[in-house]
């Protein structure tokens, strides 16, 4: 007699084992303490990088406060320069055409000898009815 041996062919890829409660609990302490490492990090550079940014700011501000600062030294300058006696004068004598005067030249002004208002307003209020 003559035997036959076929193979069966058996799919166990859709076979799984399940896992032991040990190991998921190992897997899970362990994606935690990555997950807190990676957290610590990310804060870390965070901190890191803002500080840079600030120190920009800081360095970026300082140096518009020293132009502010030169500027307004120039402007109190040209204000200084524009304000000066001898340069108010010059353009008075020359450009408008005053001149100093002297105490023999000063005529005080002559007012009239009655109040001028309040002789109108008594007129005004006698024309009334």
């Amino acid at each position: 007699m003559t035997e036959y041996y076929t193979v069966k062919h058996i799919d166990n890829s859709r076979l799984s084992r399940a896992a032991s409660p040990a190991r998921n609990r190992d897997f899970w302490q362990r994606v935690a303490a990555g997950a807190a490492i990676a957290a610590c990090l990310l804060f870390y550079a965070w901190q890191h990088f803002e500080c840079i940014q600030i120190r920009y700011q800081l360095e970026t501000m300082d140096s518009v406060r020293a132009q502010a600062l030169e500027e307004n030294q120039k402007l109190h300058l040209t204000a200084d320069a524009l304000s000066s006696r001898k340069r108010v004068d010059l353009i008075a004598r020359n450009e408008l055409g005053l001149t100093v005067s002297t105490p023999a030249i000063d005529t005080p002004v002559e007012s009239p000898g009655e109040p001028v208002l309040a002789q109108a307003r008594v007129l005004a209020a006698l024309a009334r009815p």
